[in-house]
């Protein structure tokens, strides 16, 4: 599988990780440490403990590294729940509303996570 495969696979954006890090080899190094990355994991298990500072943390983090690596839904969704949990900000959502999008990042991800390691295995 190549690099352009796997991310119609996942539903990202090559030419975007491709804008962001330049050259194939940066994209294969990163996206094979998306996950091993824990930032979804610890947002997924602050949202079960609805753990507002930890939510806004791992959401920022999310938000940042999925926009690098060009997986735009992720990136989208994450940026949602980081605005949701700012200091200072009013919440817009409710418990059920989040919950909802805690698990579409977690089935996103899933699916990413598994097609990466066919990519890994060649």
């Amino acid at each position: 599988m190549t690099l352009q495969e796997l991310y119609r696979n996942i539903g990202g954006s090559y030419e975007q990780a491709a804008r962001v890090l330049r050259i194939d080899k940066l994209i294969d190094k990163h996206i094979r440490k998306f996950t091993k990355n824990q930032v979804v994991e610890k947002l997924l298990d602050a949202g079960k403990r609805r753990d507002p500072a930890e939510m806004f943390d791992c959401a920022h983090a999310m938000k940042g590294v999925c926009a690098n690596l060009g997986l735009n839904e992720m990136s989208d969704l994450a940026a949602e729940l980081a605005d949701e949990y700012r200091e200072g900000n009013a919440r817009r959502l409710s418990d059920e509303e989040v919950g909802a999008r805690l698990e579409l990042i977690e089935q996103k991800y899933r699916k990413a996570a598994g097609e990466i390691l066919k990519y890994e295995e060649g």
